[in-house]
């Protein structure tokens, strides 16, 4: 994957194509949709409001201004900004009586809880099974929520290295965790 520098953002600004805007999109979509569901989003809303997100960098890139942040900044307020335009929409619909309305139970069955245990100790597994250097870009990544760059800076090993490990180590628990696949 290519990287979202300064360089790169400038061009975009100036020359708006869609090539360097499919780096951008390819870099920011994920990490927008993923912080919106870590945030509470569903995986629907996370995707409407990441299409949103984009589609707002698109039109409004002449905006941005570097002096004032930076543009990874930039790009989350808009994300921010999106999640909470649409809770404002949601909480302007119209009123239901409350007697109308049927409350599912929050408690997860017993059936789910076994259920999210059991899938939960298979990846724990799947991940004691990686080679050390494999389990601990994992590690990082996941449990520590660092990027690639961070992670070649925490273990002093080059950008190609942490993206073979952590191939590599995808490809192995998705071979541990076959059983599980639907």
């Amino acid at each position: 994957m290519l990287e979202v520098n300064k360089d790169l953002v400038k061009k975009f600004q100036t020359e708006k194509n869609t090539k360097d805007f499919e780096v951008i999109f390819n870099y920011f979509a994920p990490k927008i949709k993923s912080l919106l569901m870590r945030s509470g989003a569903n995986g629907a809303q996370a995707e409407d409001i990441m299409h949103d997100t984009m589609i707002n960098i698109w039109e409004k890139i002449h905006m941005y201004n570097p002096d004032k942040g930076s543009f990874s900044s930039w790009v989350y307020t808009i994300a921010r900004n999106n999640r909470i335009d649409l809770l404002r929409k949601k909480s302007s619909q119209p009123y239901t009586d409350i007697s109308e309305v049927e409350i599912a139970s929050d408690n997860d069955s017993s059936l789910d809880i076994v259920e999210q245990k059991s899938i939960s100790a298979h990846v724990k597994k799947a991940i004691e099974l990686l080679p050390l250097k494999q389990r601990k870009v994992i590690e990082l990544s996941f449990v520590n929520d660092l990027t690639q760059e961070e992670i070649a800076g925490e273990l002093n090993i080059p950008i190609g290295t942490v993206k073979s490990r952590m191939r590599l180590a995808y490809q192995k628990m998705k071979d541990n965790l076959k059983e599980l696949q639907v």
